[in-house]
């Protein structure tokens, strides 16, 4: 079995109206997907985190290096793609490219051996996990404070036990969000507060100070990702525990917030820190420093896909013999595709999502949803 082809899949939806975090503004839904078909007709896809078209543009360029290849060859592939740009690309589209590749040939490797590729990571500790609803973000045309506090009203009635709450824009409006969120989601609901890299330091230490009051679960991206002394500053002066990583690629890029404890939790996401390869080497660093591992997810079913894969091979964190089990963090906002890119949706019953059982990443794509969302005149 021979490496054939490498192709990447847009996909791309615009919406309606328009929201965004402290970072970014959304006004479509724009993504990637990696498809490797080798010569037998196995085929494998993975998933790119991160502006769409660039990626699909690198991916490309690695093509060269897969063509003719084992595709079994992971450990392999991935050393000779990552030595091949690093010297301008340690971190970045390099390896969110390299991400979707990795993730694609390790499901052409479980459905080569017939088995998911949680088997291959070492085995499945859960058939399922329970999720996390991320949305909150900042719409046009609508009162935030109270378009944030229906929305998460809406999440505890389907049945999700925790929330993720989009802040980063001004301070004193972002605790009004807060405190609106916290009265909506009742006493029992978990909320964390993501700031999407959107404060200085003094802001975040004021707003973390300020929420604290409202009991949230974790402070999510407070500064810039690039400024490790100012993680270690927040997480020193307010008292939430602090979260990050999403921006953070391969060990490399892990290794200092994680050894200088910049952060609590950090959150790889799978399709943007080096794939399946690599995301193993993060979590067994976090583990060696008691560092709590939350993967980022976001993107279409293939990425929840591979997300859950790994997080079914996760080796619980004991504490006091009671293991802290993964949560999966679920995307609520709009988007068509999502789902519609597999013929067996990934959806949550009641805040809890099953891992997919069958071979590889467990999915299967529809190829009519390919085709339905690519931008048009591509």
């Amino acid at each position: 079995m021979k490496i054939a082809a490498v192709n990447t899949h847009l996909l791309e939806h615009r919406l309606e109206t328009a929201f965004e975090s402290a970072s970014m503004r959304f006004d479509r839904r724009l993504h990637v997907l990696v498809e490797i078909v080798c010569d037998d007709g196995t085929t494998g896809w993975g998933e790119c985190l991160g502006p769409a078209r660039p990626n699909a543009a690198v991916v490309a360029a690695y093509s060269q290096w897969l063509i003719g290849q084992d595709p079994l060859e992971t450990e392999k592939h991935w050393a000779v793609l990552y030595n091949a740009l690093r010297d301008q690309g340690q971190r970045g589209l390099s390896i969110t490219a390299l991400s979707g590749i990795d993730i694609a040939l390790w499901d052409i490797k479980g459905k080569h051996f017939g088995v998911p590729v949680s088997t291959l990571l070492g085995g499945k500790f859960r058939d399922s996990v329970r999720a996390y609803a991320t949305g909150s973000f900042k719409r046009d045309g609508v009162d935030r404070v109270e378009d944030n506090a229906l929305e998460v009203a809406r999440y505890r009635a389907e049945g999700f036990h925790a929330t993720k709450v989009k802040i980063g824009f001004d301070p004193q409006e972002d605790l009004r969000v807060i405190a609106a969120v916290r009265e909506a989601a009742g006493p029992d609901m978990a909320i964390m507060i993501d700031g999407n890299h959107g404060y200085d330091a003094i802001e975040a230490i004021r707003v973390g100070n300020g929420a604290a009051q409202y009991g949230i679960d974790w402070f999510e991206e407070p500064v810039v990702p690039e400024q490790l002394a100012a993680y270690r500053e927040v997480r020193a002066k307010q008292p939430i525990p602090v979260a990050g990583g999403e921006t953070w690629h391969t060990r490399w890029g892990m290794r200092e917030p994680i050894e200088t404890r910049c952060v609590d939790i950090i959150q790889p996401d799978i399709c943007g820190c080096g794939g399946f390869t690599e995301i193993r080497r993060i979590a067994d660093l976090a583990a060696l420093h008691g560092v709590r591992v939350v993967p980022h997810v976001w993107g279409t079913a293939v990425q929840i896909a591979a997300a859950l894969q790994f997080m079914a091979a996760m080796v619980p964190n004991p504490v006091r013999n009671r293991p802290i089990e993964p949560i999966l963090e679920f995307d609520r906002t709009f988007n068509p595709f999502r789902q519609a890119v597999v013929k067996s949706p990934i959806e949550h019953e009641a805040g809890v999502v099953a891992i997919p059982a069958g071979p590889g990443l467990g999915i299967e794509i529809d190829r009519d949803a390919l085709r339905e969302f690519a931008p048009k005149g591509e």
